[in-house]
């Protein structure tokens, strides 16, 4: 019908009806994409690229694949797989403090990971047992089921802005962004700015001063009010 959406890939069959019988799965393609993507950068990914470390042709992907846009998703909700999700312990925000600890680390070991989350969010079978166990942490808590979803997406949204942040400040430009920024403020055209650097420590890294546990702590708890 004219319009109607296509299903997620996971609603889909693994294996185009028509052809030979399967050689692949997705589930190495998944990973020969995840590991190119780590090694280069999400750039670099492609169904040409990712046939030829399998040894195959692109052509026989998209019997598995049908766009890389399918295969970026498989990628986001590939690399779920690596939390370990323990029973709630009856404290939701120490429980959600080691969802969102979990999800830094392996947000670190899949650099390319926060720009997906932020700008192509994706709910597959991994990011379903995610939610579950979410939603599972604040069964008791009294904030309405809609609030608890918006949890969970608050969850991710801000560790992935977070990791970028830390990207960010290990890139060769840092530096000179701070130098400007003192620049700025030593000029005294913007005494909020000038404020704000000198209340922080002469020497160090800022993000030292930074607790990202409790800023995730504070925005949950506005949420759920």
């Amino acid at each position: 019908m004219a319009g109607q959406q296509e299903p997620v890939i996971w609603m889909r069959p693994e294996q185009a009806p028509l052809g030979r019988r399967a050689e692949r799965s997705r589930a190495e393609i998944t990973a020969a994409a995840v590991e190119i993507a780590d090694r280069e950068g999400l750039e670099a990914v492609s169904m040409r690229r990712v046939a030829s470390a399998l040894g195959t042709g692109a052509a026989s992907l998209y019997r598995y694949v049908a766009t890389r846009e399918d295969l970026l998703d498989l990628m986001t909700d590939s690399v779920g797989s690596e939390y370990d999700l323990p029973a709630p312990s009856g404290d939701w925000q120490a429980d959600l403090l080691v969802v969102a600890r979990q999800a830094r680390q392996i947000m670190r070991r899949h650099p390319w990971l926060p720009t997906m989350v932020v700008r192509r969010p994706t709910l597959g079978p991994h990011g379903i047992d995610l939610m579950e166990h979410v939603l599972g942490v604040l069964a008791d808590h009294p904030a309405a089921a809609a609030r608890k979803v918006e949890a969970f997406a608050l969850l991710g949204g801000l560790t992935a802005l977070f990791v970028q942040n830390e990207q960010a400040a290990a890139d060769t430009g840092a530096p000179g962004r701070s130098a400007y920024l003192r620049h700025v403020a030593a000029a005294g055209s913007h005494p909020q700015v000038s404020a704000l650097l000198a209340a922080a420590p002469a020497e160090g890294n800022p993000r030292d001063q930074f607790d990202e546990d409790a800023v995730i702590v504070r925005a949950l708890v506005g949420v759920l009010g």
